[in-house]
C-alpha cells in the first residue's frame, strides 16, 4: 500500500511514522526551571547525531498556542539538562513522568525517585540511572511544531558494573520505544555483524 501524508492528518502520520521507525531510544530528560524545580520527562525522538563533537538531539513538540513545552523552555533558559537512560526497572517511574504535570511540580520528587548531582552542569541527573549525560545546549531548530534541541555531552555517567577498562559497555539494556500508543521493546536480545571492507568483498566474489 502506498500512503501519501499529505492525505492524512498530522495524528495519523504521527502513528504511522513512530510505529515505522524504530526502535528509538527514550531520553528521559531533566531539566532545572528558573524558579529551581527539577522536571523530568521522556522523549522518543532522541538520537546521537555526531561524535566530534559529541552531539545529541531531542525533539520537543509545542503546547496548542504554539509556545516550547516545559522542557523545551527549562532547556533555553538555563542552557543545560541531562539525558538519562531508562533500564527496565525504571519504566514504571518513566511512565509516570509521562502525565501532564503542572509546571510547578516536580515529576522527579513525584515518581519517589533521588536526584544525584551532575559534575558539569546545574541540573541533577536521575541517580537510579545506569547512564546518563550531562549537556549544554549547543543549538536550537525549529520545525514546524517541534524544535529540536541539540546538547553537547560535557560528562558521562556510567554505572561500573557495566564498564571494563576499554570503555566496552556491557549488561547494558536500555527500553526502546516502539509505537504509539503505548508500545515499548527490551534490547537484550542482539547479535554481532563485523563490517565488511570493499577488498574483503572483492575477495569473496573473485
Amino acid at each position: 500500500m502506498n500512503i501519501d501524508p499529505a492525505t492524512h492528518s498530522a495524528g495519523q502520520n504521527y502513528k504511522l511514522l513512530t510505529n515505522i521507525v524504530v526502535p528509538r531510544p527514550i531520553a528521559w530528560v531533566t531539566s532545572t526551571s528558573p524558579e529551581g524545580i527539577v522536571n523530568l520527562a521522556p522523549f522518543s525522538f532522541f538520537n546521537a547525531i555526531g561524535s566530534d563533537p559529541l552531539l545529541v538531539m531531542i525533539s520537543v513538540a509545542h503546547n496548542s498556542d504554539g509556545s516550547l513545552k516545559h522542557t523545551g523552555r527549562n532547556i533555553v533558559a538555563s542552557g543545560e539538562f541531562v539525558v538519562n537512560m531508562v533500564t527496565p526497572e525504571l519504566m514504571d517511574a518513566m511512565n509516570l513522568t509521562s502525565a501532564d504535570f503542572p509546571d510547578d511540580e516536580s515529576e522527579l520528587l513525584a515518581a519517589g525517585l533521588a536526584p544525584a548531582a551532575s559534575e558539569k552542569v546545574a541540573v541533577p541527573r536521575v541517580a537510579a540511572a545506569k547512564a546518563a549525560l550531562e549537556c549544554r545546549l549547543h543549538s536550537t531548530l525549529p520545525f514546524g511544531n517541534y524544535t529540536v534541541l541539540v546538547g553537547e555531552v560535557v560528562m558521562f555517567h556510567v554505572a561500573d558494573a557495566l564498564l571494563d577498562d576499554k570503555l566496552h559497555i556491557h549488561g547494558f539494556d536500555p527500553v526502546g520505544r516502539l509505537g504509539s500508543p503505548a508500545f515499548y521493546c527490551h534490547t537484550q536480545d542482539r547479535f554481532e555483524m563485523p563490517r565488511q571492507t570493499y577488498a574483503q568483498w572483492k575477495d569473496a566474489t573473485g
